[in-house]
């Protein structure tokens, strides 16, 4: 039986679906607005189980959607951690060259960086770059000087304060069974209540592709996990690092490789590598859900990415059942650094878009039908962005699918 009718129901309690709830209240306050959280609270998965950084925008190809986002998206986050007393701290990092051929990587990153509109970038000698981290060790290195850190679980919480205080309506513990589309109405049914609703926002990250299919769409790709594992820097140690230490990435992923990040909390973490996950919140590696481990396997994409990319994911593996090798990988950037300067950290699982070709999407992923916009693929800096995301998955459901109209 529907207990209760909303206009808009945004389905998933991540810093995006939050964002979106939020940027739906303040544009259209008289719209009766509902999101639905299968956890007992908000931001439990890749938003509370990220590294914190606010993203500068120097990595994104000129043009994409990402870039176009990361630059303004990042100063609005600072602007909403200052407004709200949420931990922040611009610290700057250096992206470090360690080997020959990086170097005209990383002058293609300024040149990136300087497309977007990211001010200050600067090429550095090894001199300078010690000057900045004294412990570091490259051949050259890009000093970005607005990229920052926060906490992300705080800033989702505080949407979700200022949701419920605009007349949204927040409900936890609310996992999806069921969506039913009906002639004039959309019915989502959860392990609670069902609900009624004119339109349906999926923002449910690692679940997204699911949800869609759940409503009879086809998203036409599979969100496949990647854990990235973290280690932490004893307290004796962190002055290794001062701020963020990042290698120059490999332009065939869509992740940063292992990298050194000083929180907003001044612990310093190691990481994260990037290895499938057998379990779609697969924190540690003997969590295994057959379900997600069978729809990854059936996916003709998943094999084609294999083919692809076997070495470099086993590489990745190795760094993660092997600490030695895990260490050897961050000596690159700080020589000094040894084994028991490490203890192991935390987890985060990300939700990639795969296509059936095998390709990794690498940019915003929206799919609409009568009603309904899901949002399959939000990557980095979707955190960083996640104010001015959401304006734009607003303004996407106005065209698509007639959001107050």
């Amino acid at each position: 039986m529907v207990e209760a009718r909303y206009n808009v129901v945004v389905i998933g309690g991540g810093i995006v679906g939050l964002a979106v709830a939020l940027e739906i209240t303040r544009r259209f306050p008289r719209l009766r607005l509902l999101l639905v959280e299968k956890e007992e609270r908000v931001a439990r998965h890749q938003s509370g189980h990220n590294s914190g950084v606010i993203h500068s925008g120097v990595y994104y190809k000129p043009g994409s959607i990402k870039a176009r986002l990361c630059v303004a998206g990042a100063a609005e986050m600072i602007a909403f951690c200052r407004e709200h007393d949420i931990p922040y701290k611009v610290c700057g990092k250096v992206i470090v060259a360690t080997r020959k051929e990086e170097l005209p990587r990383l002058d293609e990153l300024r040149r990136r960086g300087a497309a977007n509109g990211v001010g200050g970038l600067r090429l550095i000698s090894c001199d300078e770059l010690r000057e900045i981290e004294p412990q570091a060790s490259g051949l050259g290195a890009l000093f970005v000087p607005s990229t920052g850190v926060t906490d992300y679980g705080l800033v989702s919480e505080k949407y979700a304060q200022l949701t419920a205080a605009q007349g949204g309506t927040i409900l936890t513990s609310a996992e999806v069974t069921g969506i039913h589309r009906l002639p004039d109405e959309i019915i989502v049914q959860t392990r609670r209540e069902a609900f009624s609703t004119n339109y349906l926002i999926n923002c449910a990250g690692l679940f997204s592709d699911r949800v869609s299919r759940l409503a009879g769409d086809e998203p036409q790709v599979m969100i496949v996990p990647f854990r990235g594992e973290y280690h932490t820097l004893v307290p004796a140690r962190e002055s290794l690092v001062r701020a963020l230490i990042y290698p120059v990435p490999d332009p065939r992923f869509p992740f940063l490789g292992v990298h050194f990040t000083r929180r907003v909390s001044g612990r310093v973490d190691a990481g994260p590598n990037a290895i499938l996950a057998l379990r779609r919140e697969g924190y540690r590696r003997t969590d295994l859900n057959l379900k997600d481990v069978a729809s990854s396997l059936m996916f003709p994409g998943f094999w084609r990415m294999a083919a692809k990319h076997w070495r470099s994911g086993l590489d990745e593996f190795r760094m993660s059942f092997s600490k030695p090798v895990f260490v050897r990988a961050l000596q690159r950037l700080i020589p000094e650094l040894r084994e028991e300067d490490l203890v192991p950290g935390g987890s985060g699982v990300r939700a990639q878009a795969l296509k059936r070709d095998g390709t990794l999407v690498d940019d915003f992923q929206f799919a609409s039908s009568p009603g309904m916009l899901h949002v399959l693929n939000v990557p980095s800096p979707a955190a960083t962005a996640s104010l001015l995301i959401a304006r734009t998955i607003v303004d996407t459901a106005g065209a698509n699918i007639g959001l107050a109209r």
